[in-house]
């Protein structure tokens, strides 16, 4: 394998430094484009989208009796958009939200191994006197 010379190589990338630098001053300058949102990841349309399913689970449901439903929810929610999403769709007052970023098992298959998707569950904590009625029937 042939070697560059120092003075050849520290001159394209001095080079290609500049070509980076001016890049990114001129895209500073101009701002997000017309069409792009200006945090793709931060943004949900619709608060449904952010919360998937509800978690039926035993542990969950011990939970119920505490004021404390557990749902799956978007990898890229934080606490307040979980927050007011829960607020929007149920309404109800949230006192607490806390997450857990759980890793999908590994699976074994005839052909080898897989792995199950990584899930975000949210642990939402309502005020006192409020309920959600999402696993039917009252609570004990």
């Amino acid at each position: 394998m042939a070697t560059r010379h120092p003075s050849i190589a520290s001159k394209a990338a001095k080079a290609a430094k500049a070509a980076r630098v001016a890049k990114a001053a001129r895209r500073a300058a101009e701002g997000p484009g017309p069409l792009a949102p200006a945090d793709p990841s931060k943004t949900f349309s619709d608060p449904r989208d952010l919360l998937i399913k509800p978690v039926v689970s035993e542990k969950s449901y011990a939970l119920l009796d505490e004021g404390k439903y557990t749902f799956i929810v978007a990898p890229g929610a934080n606490k307040t958009q979980i927050k007011q999403a829960v607020e929007t769709v149920f309404s109800v007052k949230v006192t607490g939200v806390n997450t857990i970023n759980r890793q999908g098992k590994r699976k074994r298959t005839r052909t080898g191994y897989g792995k199950r998707a990584d899930t975000k569950r949210a642990i939402v904590t309502l005020a006192e006197g409020d309920r959600i009625d999402i696993f039917g029937g009252p609570t004990s």
